[in-house]
């Protein structure tokens, strides 16, 4: 059996939306945010991993897709929160953005998801995590990944935590849906205790978590689409204003990396940020709600297209960095301690090279042709078993 090693839980985000956050409570959750960030990763490798050997694998591609897709969506935004952040030289501006791009829509879209029948899912980034949370919950039972007695009591903790979110969701809903969602809560509630009164009395539950894990991480994930679509659907205006106070923010922030990108690598992309104050006040008229939302989504796209080009640049100055590191130490290791002349040859590039990527701004055309030379120059240093590293792994690479 593939074994999830931790399970990840989102952290509680601070203040709301329309008011600036405290210095100190948006590190704290950045910090929170980013090791929610890698774990949810590994877990989610992880749980991928199992479905493509479990049996029933294609009967999980569609919460798997989901899931991917709101971690790649957290991510993105994670990367706006720390551009926006900047090392903490934050004012009342700043700490403002980044209350709105933590509450503000965050949009994810997955193909052949089971949230509706675009695929599209309107979230804030803590219900987002939230979801995630749920969805990973209910996949790491379907596949049969937690552990058995050992966590039971932990288990069950989890589960009084996820039917008392469930609670808290209930309480929300509109009074059409409460009554439906009342009758869920007290089936599970019910369940919840049936099962923790036999674990009591020393009897084997096992089999019974599972199915009231997934139950549970159902109607979780239920309860907010739910609530998600009925406020997108019940608030266009609204929804326009926020997405609006959402992309402003954005924008700030993306022009914020594109200034570090052409500050710090050349030839930096050129993709124009747009400014969503260029599309005018929102709109009061219905259809024109309508049509400023697909405005507003038009700019939405070029954002993510914006930001993923010039984070994508400074990704790349990074990996040469980091590759040139690993290379320098295979080289060492390689010659064996000889000093030969090729080794020589190899530091001389190597310095060029970090010479070239540690510029400011560094050419990133210059740095990949060194870094080609280093690797071809590196394929002809002699091991200490003779011959090259290349004919000594069987002329490959």
């Amino acid at each position: 059996m593939i074994s999830v090693a931790r399970k990840a839980t989102a952290p509680r985000a601070p203040g709301r939306l329309g008011r600036p956050l405290q210095a100190q409570d948006a590190l704290e959750y950045l910090s929170a945010l980013g090791t929610w960030r890698e774990e949810r990763k590994r877990e989610l490798d992880h749980i991928d991993e199992a479905a493509l050997a479990a049996s029933d694998g294609s009967a999980h591609t569609g919460d798997l897709l989901l899931s991917m897709a709101l971690w790649k969506a957290v991510a993105d935004r994670h990367d706006l929160l720390v551009a926006t952040w900047d090392s903490g030289r934050v004012g009342p501006t700043e700490l403002e953005r980044l209350s709105t791009l933590i509450w503000g829509r965050l949009d994810t879209t997955t193909a052949g998801g089971p949230v509706s029948a675009g695929g599209a899912l309107a979230v804030s980034l803590p219900e987002a995590c939230r979801l995630s949370d749920a969805l990973a919950a209910s996949l790491r039972a379907r596949l049969g990944l937690d552990a058995s007695e050992a966590d039971t009591q932990a288990r069950l903790r989890s589960l009084r935590a996820s039917v008392e979110r469930v609670r808290d969701l209930v309480e929300r809903e509109s009074a059409i849906g409460r009554q439906s969602a009342s009758a869920t809560l007290e089936r599970l509630d019910t369940r919840l205790s049936d099962v923790a009164a036999r674990a009591q009395r020393g009897a084997d539950v096992g089999g019974l978590l599972g199915p009231l894990e997934q139950e549970c991480a159902r109607a979780e994930r239920d309860l907010i689409v739910g609530a998600s679509t009925r406020r997108a659907d019940a608030h266009d205006e609204a929804r326009a204003r926020a997405l609006r106070a959402e992309l402003e923010a954005r924008g700030a922030a993306v022009r914020a990396l594109e200034a570090r990108c052409v500050a710090q690598v050349v030839p930096a992309p050129r993709f124009a940020v747009p400014d969503v104050s260029a599309l005018g006040p929102v709109p009061t008229d219905p259809d024109a709600v309508d049509a400023y939302l697909v405005r507003l989504d038009a700019v939405g796209r070029a954002l993510t297209i914006a930001q993923d080009a010039y984070a994508s640049a400074l990704a790349e100055r990074d990996e040469l960095r980091g590759r040139l590191e690993a290379y320098a130490a295979k080289a060492t290791l390689a010659a064996g301690g000889s000093g030969t002349a090729l080794l020589a040859d190899l530091d001389e590039l190597a310095g060029r090279v970090r010479e070239t990527v540690d510029a400011s701004p560094a050419d990133l055309v210059r740095a990949r042709a060194l870094m080609a030379a280093y690797q071809a120059y590196l394929g002809a240093l002699p091991t200490t078993g003779g011959g090259s590293i290349h004919q000594t792994r069987g002329g490959h690479r």
